[in-house]
């Protein structure tokens, strides 16, 4: 009984990528279906949007 207790919040986290994709997609449109849409491509958006981004640094 004790051996699943620990496993039931193993597999529901936020990945970073989504999370930084959601922020970026708020910030940037202030749309929550942008947000959303975003925050699942999440990767594929941030380095999008940082390879399009005018003035961004990278350090």
């Amino acid at each position: 009984m004790g051996k699943n207790n620990n496993k039931i919040a193993a597999g529901s986290s936020i990945g970073l990528g989504s999370i930084l994709a959601v922020v970026i997609s708020w910030t940037t449109n202030k749309s929550i279906i942008w947000a959303v849409i975003h925050g699942i491509l999440n990767w594929f958006y941030v380095i999008y949007y940082m390879i399009t981004q005018d003035g961004w640094n990278w350090f």
